[in-house]
């Protein structure tokens, strides 16, 4: 008989003292990850966006951020909801990249946004990304480009 080897993982709220891990974790996926759809300059300038702690503050201020921790309490993955439906982040470990933690996140920002009796979510998205949020029912909305060197991502949306 074969048992499902499903790593379980726990989910927490982050706060200001999870910063330091959020931001090596931010750092590491976008310089190599998403470093596979956007150039070096680009993947470069998107992580430099995360180096000022009072960047995060803010961030931590204007939304709700959870983490996935992995058995030892290590954030694996972290996403983030506000009151307006607006999903801001959504960042796992480059080593653990296809292992259900995003749509665990995922999951759980939707049910933040019933709560807060959002009917939509919009959220801004890289390339990289793209594709999993259409296979959780997002809707491209646009293309644009962001930060310095203008990177290409979406602003897609889903109607809960």
């Amino acid at each position: 008989m074969v048992k499902n080897l499903q790593p379980a993982y726990s989910i927490r709220s982050l706060t200001e003292q999870d910063i330091p891990e959020m931001q090596a974790l931010f750092h590491a996926t976008v310089l190599t990850i998403n470093s596979k759809d956007y150039t070096k300059e680009e993947a470069e300038d998107w992580a430099s966006c995360g180096n000022s702690i009072e960047h995060w503050k803010e961030l931590l201020a204007k939304n709700d951020y959870i983490g996935a921790l992995d058995g030892q309490d290590s954030i694996i993955g972290f996403s983030s909801m506000n009151a307006e439906g607006y999903l801001h982040s959504m960042f796992v470990h480059k080593d653990w990249q296809g292992k259900g933690v995003a749509t665990l996140l995922l999951s759980e920002v939707e049910k933040m946004a019933h709560g807060y009796n959002v009917h939509k979510i919009s959220v801004e998205v890289s390339i990289t990304a793209q594709p999993f949020f259409e296979k959780h029912g997002y809707l491209v909305v646009k293309e644009q480009k962001a930060n310095r060197l203008y990177l290409a991502n979406y602003v897609m949306e889903k109607t809960l």
